[in-house]
């Protein structure tokens, strides 16, 4: 008798006492195949051996080694006493990739794999660099209760307001402060506290008598929108180093300066000094009182 693999069709010549009446589990030495071969699915293939025997000079000998297999099975599976166990071989991973285009579309999935590699990376990174800005980030400052918070533009705007302000205020900001006097002297800065100044001073001389008379004229001009009380006119000769080498001092006639008004003044100093270079004309201070030059 014969039984035939249901997988490749092979055929194999086997006793039927072999199988027992329930059967028994087989594998096929060609394509590997295990099955359960029962008595009743047996099969008689007389003309099948002639074919066999012409065929080739093997054909009995892969019958021999097909009874030899079999009743290998059959001690195994007594030695081992385990009912209806298939002995299987590992199967081919090869066996399960698709061919053709469907390789082809495998093929292009290790890009995609490798973007996605690159891309976790990437987010682990971020991560990573945010965790580390956290803790390195300086909490906000409290907002100061009742001060409205103030846009960046307008903040601009509001310092360069402030900045016109110290500028065009600048004699009230060095009344009420004397120390920034010296700040808007490094700037280039002068401050008027009176609110005068001097206007077309000329320096003439003439000869009265058979001696050189110097004559300074001018005028002072209010730079303010109230009135001024005119000091003292201070006049002093400076040689070549700029010391000072005779001074004097002048009273306007006219003691207070109202707005859109102007004072003029005139002085004469008979026989200068030789040695005078140049005259200085300035309004009477402090510092000529304590240094007692009234």
């Amino acid at each position: 008798m014969h039984i035939v693999c249901p997988h490749c069709t092979t055929s194999f010549a086997i006793k039927l006492a072999t199988l027992g009446a329930a059967g028994r589990t087989v594998r096929c030495s060609r394509c590997k195949e295990v099955w359960l071969a029962r008595p009743e699915d047996a099969v008689e293939i007389a003309p099948a051996m002639p074919v066999m025997a012409e065929a080739g000079q093997g054909g009995g000998n892969a019958e021999a080694d097909a009874a030899a297999e079999w009743e290998a099975l059959a001690r195994e599976e007594e030695a081992q006493n385990t009912e209806d166990t298939p002995v299987v071989d590992s199967p081919s991973i090869s066996a399960d990739w698709p061919e053709g285009e469907g390789a082809k579309g495998g093929e292009a999935d290790w890009p995609s794999i490798a973007q996605a590699d690159a891309e976790a990376h990437e987010d682990a990174v971020s991560t990573h660099r945010s965790r580390l800005a956290s803790l390195f980030r300086l909490p906000p400052l409290p907002p100061i209760p009742g001060m409205p918070r103030v846009s960046l533009p307008v903040a601009c705007v509001a310092m360069g307001a402030l900045a016109l302000a110290l500028i065009i205020w600048r004699a009230d900001v060095v009344r009420l402060l004397p120390q920034t006097a010296t700040f808007y002297n490094m700037v280039g800065l002068d401050v008027n506290l009176r609110g005068l100044a001097f206007k077309d001073i000329k320096i003439t001389s003439e000869t009265v008598d058979g001696k050189l008379v110097l004559v300074i004229e001018g005028m002072i001009v209010g730079q303010t929108k109230k009135a001024v009380e005119l000091p003292r006119l201070r006049f002093s000769v400076r040689d070549e180093q700029g010391a000072e080498i005779y001074a004097w001092n002048a009273v306007l006639e006219q003691p207070v300066l109202r707005p859109g008004e102007s004072a003029y003044f005139k002085s004469r100093l008979a026989s200068p000094p030789p040695e005078g270079r140049n005259i200085d004309v300035r309004f009477f201070n402090k510092r000529d009182l304590a240094g007692g030059r009234a």
